[in-house]
């Protein structure tokens, strides 16, 4: 579980009506982002079996750490991978594409975004943006193989002996990173797996850095073939589940020979955050119309009466 809020931050320029929230649930991790008027609230668990599931426990997080009630709920936006999955009997709900929903949530960080490498679980994507509207111009995907996806490195560091988290930091203390030519995952497993056994052999400490180097700049090489496609204008923006490993930064920005434009918030929240302000607009645009659902009033308690004060006045009377 990991929550973080962010508060006034200057950089942030949209403020929905009421609070509402965008869920990106994605094949390994799933976010949700709660904006209020004036704070965003992010939550990320590990992906459940039951991707309705993962979205109620994303919602609880989000929920107590705004102080907010299920009911103050305006609006949810539900993308990623699970998203057709999820339903909402008590909140209008939408479903939007995850394109589209990282798309505006870069958008929405950096208004200059014009060029978004989007690194998940299952597949990898270069998008162009339209930075006057944060709509997408063009993209193409790579979802039919493993190669240039978090699930290729999610092998690779089981084969390295290391936790997925601790892949990127290995990688940056590589003083020459291994050649990994394979553009298939198959081939690619086993060429890290006779370097490794070379290194053993040789009892070479840095081989393990180097061979985490080298499947960084493989996966790189793979993405780096999407934005020939459409093309690399700043300001690059980085999202996705990979977002946050240092040691694919680094490689992505040595072969691409530009850099990546920084956020106040982690990039792996941009899907999240994307479908929140789609949310926002959506909520917006039903309270312009006069057709916004109208959310329950709380129902006052009864008085609870205790056995004793009964007693007493039934004596009484």
């Amino acid at each position: 579980m990991k929550i973080s809020t962010i508060t006034g931050e200057a950089s942030w320029k949209y403020s929905p009506p009421d609070p509402v929230i965008g869920f990106d649930i994605g094949s390994r991790g799933s976010k949700g982002v709660l904006l209020t008027p004036d704070s965003i609230y992010t939550s990320f668990v590990p992906t459940g079996l039951y991707m309705q599931e993962t979205a109620d426990i994303l919602l609880k997080q989000l929920l107590r750490a705004a102080k907010l009630r299920r009911r103050d709920i305006a609006f949810v936006v539900g993308t990623g991978y699970g998203r057709i999955s999820l339903a909402y009997k008590d909140i209008p709900y939408q479903v939007v594409t995850e394109i589209t929903c990282h798309a505006m949530g870069a958008h929405s960080l950096n208004p200059r975004t014009r060029t978004i490498i989007d690194i998940g679980g299952q597949d990898s994507k270069a998008i162009k943006v339209d930075p006057a509207t944060g709509k997408v111009l063009e993209f193409v995907m790579n979802d039919k193989c493993a190669a240039g996806t978090g699930r290729f490195l999610e092998k690779a560091a089981v084969l390295l002996g290391l936790e997925l988290h601790q892949l990127g930091d290995v990688a940056l203390e590589a003083n020459e990173p291994a050649a990994i030519s394979s553009q298939c995952v198959v081939f690619a497993e086993s060429e890290m797996i006779s370097l490794r056994a070379r290194g053993e052999r040789h009892q070479d400490g840095a081989a393990r850095a180097n061979i985490a180097a080298g499947i960084h700049f493989a996966t790189a090489r793979r993405v780096k073939s999407l934005l020939g496609r459409v093309g690399t204008e700043p300001d690059l923006v980085f999202t996705g589940g990979v977002a946050n490993n240092p040691g694919m930064w680094f490689a992505l920005e040595t072969l691409i020979g530009a850099k990546f434009a920084r956020s106040p918030i982690d990039m792996i929240y941009a899907g999240a955050l994307g479908a929140a302000v789609h949310a926002g607009r959506h909520h917006a645009a039903a309270l312009a119309a006069g057709t916004a659902r109208p959310r329950p009033t709380p129902v006052a308690r009864p008085r609870r009466v205790t056995p004793e004060k009964i007693l007493v006045n039934s004596q009484n009377g």
